[in-house]
Order: structure tokens, then sequence, then C-alpha cells
């Protein structure tokens, strides 16, 4: 089977399943196993966004936001080189990642014959479902059982520890998620529950929802004992750079967090922002991060780091 992947959520499933051989198209944005990078490319930026600064993509993923526009364009040449007999896509966001009816309609002038799927999960069991379906329409179905398995086998042990650190007396941290900082944005679909399950309470996400635009004034409402910093699509380092860029609100110094030296920045875009395996490795992230004694060294290497 010749697969074109539009997601890097979709690239990593595809891979974990041990289909790469079988990838004859990624996204400008698949870096995730190394081995998809110099796969033949079918996307690229709108707006050039790899040379561009943090504020500027920031300014930019604000305005697609606000006008429903996506940040990126097909190649319909290359997906018509690519001769794909199956692409994978996504209807859940409009902003990071090239839409369902943009594919739908390349895919019908190329071979009306092209299987075309979208992938929509909100919660982490729609992302092992999204496993087990990518897995039914490539042949692979034993391969995506063992991976789901796997899957529900590490986040089981997460939340058995959280439940026996509970049982013993420690209270889950009230912690506010960001996965966009200018204009903030509280964590949607899967995060909440991924900070859940780790053992802390979200207070302005909500599990299943879309992300929502907030504002310090409710963060500071709220005073959360810990903020986690997870801007979508940015890797560690770019997220650093985006956050020395952002201006800190006036009150800034007066939060809880702020002032226990509790803000951390994760890797959004390998952890948060794909709805992939890799979201169980989040999980673990945050369990590290929301209990350093209980779930020490668990966190995967260089994943996350303090800010202030």
């Amino acid at each position: 089977m010749r697969i074109v992947s539009l997601l890097p959520s979709a690239t990593e499933i595809v891979c974990a399943l041990g289909l790469i051989d079988e990838l004859v198209g990624v996204t400008h944005e698949c870096d995730w196993p190394p081995e998809v990078v110099g796969l033949p490319v079918m996307t690229r930026s709108v707006n050039d966004l790899e040379h561009a600064s943090s504020r500027k993509i920031h300014r930019l993923v604000e305005r697609s936001v606000h006008g429903g526009s996506s940040l990126y364009a097909l190649d319909e040449a290359a997906m018509a080189a690519a001769e794909p007999d199956l692409i994978l896509t996504q209807e859940l966001c409009t902003v990071c990642a090239v839409g369902y009816r943009e594919v739908n309609e390349v895919a019908r002038r190329i071979d009306a014959e092209i299987a075309v799927v979208s992938l929509e999960p909100t919660s982490l069991e729609g992302i092992l479902n999204t496993i087990a379906t990518v897995g039914a329409m490539t042949d692979a179905e034993d391969e995506a059982v063992d991976v789901v398995g796997g899957l529900r086998e590490r986040l089981g042990r997460v939340e058995a520890r959280v439940t026996e650190r509970r049982a013993a007396g420690r209270t889950p941290p009230r912690i506010v998620g960001l996965e966009w900082l200018d204009p903030p944005f509280a964590v949607g679909h899967w995060v909440p529950e991924q900070i859940r399950r780790a053992g802390a309470w979200d207070l302005l996400g909500a599990e299943g929802e879309r992300s929502i635009e907030t504002s310090w004034d409710a963060v500071r409402d709220v005073d959360p004992e810990m903020l986690v910093l997870m801007p979508c699509g940015f890797h560690l380092d770019d997220g650093l750079a985006a956050w020395r860029e952002t201006p800190r609100p006036a009150a800034w110094r007066e939060l809880s967090a702020v002032r226990a030296g509790q803000v951390y920045l994760v890797d959004g875009s390998a952890y948060f922002s794909r709805p992939g395996p890799r979201v169980i490795d989040g999980v673990e992230l945050l369990a590290e991060l929301f209990d350093p004694e209980g779930s020490a060294g668990i966190a995967p290497f260089a994943s996350w780091t303090r800010v202030e």
C-alpha cells in the first residue's frame, strides 16, 4: 500500500505500526521518527513560517485562528506523483493542517479510487482508537493491537502511581496549561485529560472541547500553583524563543506559580499537539512535573524546562 500522511501524528502512527516503507508522502512538519525526514513532502507553509520569528508566527497563527484559514497549502503535483492508495488527513483544526475538504477534492482530481481517511480524536481513548483505525486501513491490525496494548500499560502504570500517592496524602496540584502564549489559550481536546491522568487538575481547560482563548486576568483569578506552557506546534527551543518574546502581564509576579518557581515550558509539538502515540510520553512528562518525588525519571529526555 502507498500511504500519504498529511499529519505528523498520522506519520508517527504509521511508523509505530511498522509501515514506514509504505509511506510515500509526508508533511513538511513531519520530523518523527527521524527516518521520515527526506521522504517526499506534500505540503508547504503559506507564509514561510520556517524563516519567521516566533513573534511573527504568533501573529500569523492568531490571524488564522480568528479568520478560519490554514497556515499550510497542499502540493497537488507532488501528491499526484506519489500515487497514493491511502491519504490520512484531518478535520479537527483548519489552522494547523490542510483541511479534509481540500484534500478530498485534490484526491478526486488525481484518482477517484484513492481512500481519504480523516482522523478526528478528541480524547486519549480516541487517539488509541485512531491507531486501531489506521491499523485496520493498512492490514496491520495485529501490530495496532500490540501498540495500543503497550500504550495502555504505560498509562495504567502512571495512573496507579498517582492513585497510590494520593492515597498516601499527596494533594493534586492546581494547574493551568496554556497551549498558546500571546494571546493565552487554555488547553483543550485530550490535553486536560493528560493533565488529570498525570495527577493534577487543570483550572481553565475542558476535556474533549476545543482550546479557547483566555486572558492573564483569568489565570490570575484562578491563581494556579503551577503553570505549564505548551505552545501548539512548538518544540522546546522554539517554545523558549516564543516565551522570551511574550510580554508578561502586569500581575505576573503576583501569581502563586511564579512566586513558587513553578512555571514550566514543555515540548508542545512532540507530546501534546499531535494526537499520536507520544501523548502517553506527555502524560509521563506531566507526572514527573507534578510529582518529582513519586515519578522521577519517567519524562522523555530534554522534554521540559523551568522558566521565569
